[in-house]
């Protein structure tokens, strides 16, 4: 299971800037915006750079790689610094390619590993504001907006403590995601060199 966590940490780095909490107002035209990008997002194709921090090391562990995602439900990792391996999300599937051998995993069959695929797809495309499941808080920085996340489900929190999806203020697309375990350990996932709607074959995600 930590191993799954660590591949869906793939996307984060702290934020040292000032954040303010957003009105009811604010937030409301926020969620509307970030929805309206989200449903006009059919595919993405961004490099990544993801750092593991974790408390027995004195610096992170820093990868790199290329995230293509295609509506509705179809990512592929492409890891390809340190080391070169694939992680694909389609439907029901999770795959992961390394060194030749392949893992699959049949996500329908537990719901705590379907869960986390929804969270990482939704939050992608930047339309996951479900309060049922999350205590949400919401911030503005000079450098975009902040959105926190604490799982209320028992099983999930045991895993991730919080989660931070950062916002572009030009296009309310994601520009980092971060996940924080209960140790404190935490990956985060910056994106850049983002391009949306280009045209992405389904061969892409052949698993």
């Amino acid at each position: 299971m930590r191993s799954f966590i660590i591949i869906l940490s793939s996307l984060f780095v702290q934020q040292a800037f000032t954040q303010t909490p957003l009105t009811s107002t604010e937030i409301n035209q926020f969620k509307q915006h970030v929805k309206q990008t989200a449903q006009q997002t059919e595919t993405i194709v961004s490099d990544f750079v993801q750092e593991k921090q974790m408390e027995f090391l004195n610096d992170g562990a820093i990868s790199e790689g290329t995230l293509t995602f295609k509506s509705p439900n179809a990512i592929r990792w492409e890891y390809t610094k340190p080391y070169a391996y694939e992680v694909i999300f389609k439907g029901n599937q999770l795959t992961v390619l390394d060194a030749g051998s392949t893992k699959n995993i049949d996500l329908s069959s537990n719901k705590l590993f379907k869960s986390f695929n929804s969270l990482l797809i939704n939050s992608i495309k930047g339309d996951m504001f479900n309060d049922e499941e999350f205590s949400i808080s919401y911030y503005k920085s000079d450098k975009g907006f902040t959105v926190h996340f604490i799982p209320k489900e028992k099983r999930m929190s045991r895993f991730i403590a919080s989660f931070q999806l950062s916002f572009s203020e030009k296009d309310y697309q994601v520009t980092q995601l971060k996940l924080i375990e209960p140790s404190d350990d935490f990956t985060l996932i910056t994106f850049k060199n983002k391009q949306i709607n280009v045209p992405v074959s389904d061969s892409v995600f052949k698993m």
